[in-house]
């Protein structure tokens, strides 16, 4: 797999019927090896060893209903309250961050209404905090560390 905008990380890895699967730590199970699931994985790995986000606080690959259509979000790390304190979309690193994934990630926060949101294809990463009650959002240089 390419070589990613992060720290590197061990991986657990198994070769399952001619595919090679990653673990993923959150679902607690090996999950087909695709170049959106690398990315996922890292972003996992990222806010658990860089940022410190305890491993209850996160979820991954998890339905959710937008105008009567089943969508699936990538990554969300829930506040202690149950809120959602971020949401990341995850491309695969041939995947330009355009608008049109901007305007995907905004769709899923009409609901979820996360405060922080991250766009990512492993090459580059778009950080913004929302402010939900102006419906404006500021870029950042990063995302904030875990704080209790």
């Amino acid at each position: 797999m390419q070589l990613l905008n992060f720290p590197a990380y061990n991986f657990r890895f198994k070769n399952n019927e001619n595919k090679v699967q990653i673990f993923d730590a959150i679902r607690k199970k090996f999950v087909v090896l695709q170049p959106e699931e690398w990315v996922r994985q890292h972003v996992v790995h990222y806010l658990m060893q860089e940022k410190k986000y305890p491993k209850s606080l996160i979820n991954v690959e998890k339905q959710l209903k937008i105008n009567n259509l089943t969508k699936r979000y990538d990554v969300v790390i829930f506040n202690s309250d149950g809120s959602i304190h971020l949401l990341v979309e995850c491309k695969a690193p041939e995947i330009k961050i355009s608008q049109a994934v901007f305007d995907q990630i905004a769709r899923y926060n009409m609901q979820l209404q996360a405060t922080y949101l991250m766009v990512t294809n492993g090459l580059e990463h778009y950080y913004c905090k929302m402010d939900l009650l102006k419906e404006k959002y500021t870029f950042l240089r990063q995302i904030p560390d875990f704080s209790r």
